[in-house]
């Protein structure tokens, strides 16, 4: 039996979750040391025209929920991206990790060539499950992860490659 669309999607998003709490953790602990004001990092970009720290991780966490459910045609949860803080930011990531605990693998094995509908604003994109999941999903989820990662390292945070991938 190959690996199924669950082990795919919530042990993967839950695992890279914890693993962007604790560059957050590292990322707020640096500004307390060094004086900074925490708002100066949560509102860190790359360049003027993407988007902040807080919207890489409200991206991060809102594809791993979308995507769970989506593909086990699960009720939606709304989360308001109004997030500023570190500690708020820690909370989104813990209420997704809850959320994703929560689905049963039950709802999202067998989904392989179910349609997925993705709705973003001004268009819809339709996916097998797979597809949704190995095509979109995870590059989207580890986009905004490593787009988080850049954003402390660029900062000053003392991150290395060890500290994105986390415990091996």
């Amino acid at each position: 039996m190959g690996t199924g669309l669950y082990d795919l999607t919530v042990p993967v998003f839950i695992h890279h979750l914890r693993i962007l709490s604790t560059l957050l953790d590292k990322g707020a602990a640096f500004a307390a040391d060094r004086g900074i004001d925490p708002l100066a990092l949560t509102g860190a970009r790359l360049i003027e025209d993407m988007k902040p720290l807080t919207a890489q991780i409200q991206s991060a966490c809102d594809t791993a929920k979308g995507t769970v459910t989506r593909l086990g045609e699960l009720e939606p949860v709304a989360m308001p991206d109004d997030e500023q803080s570190f500690a708020q930011l820690q909370a989104r990531i813990a209420r997704t990790i809850a959320l994703l605990e929560a689905v049963p693998q039950q709802a999202i094995d067998g989904r392989e060539d179910a349609q997925v509908v993705l709705k973003v604003p001004n268009a819809e994109f339709s996916f097998a499950g797979r597809d949704h999941v190995l095509r979109f999903a995870l590059p989207n989820f580890f986009f905004h992860v490593a787009m988080a990662y850049a954003l402390l390292r660029q900062a000053g945070v003392p991150l290395g490659k060890m500290d994105y991938l986390g415990a091996l």
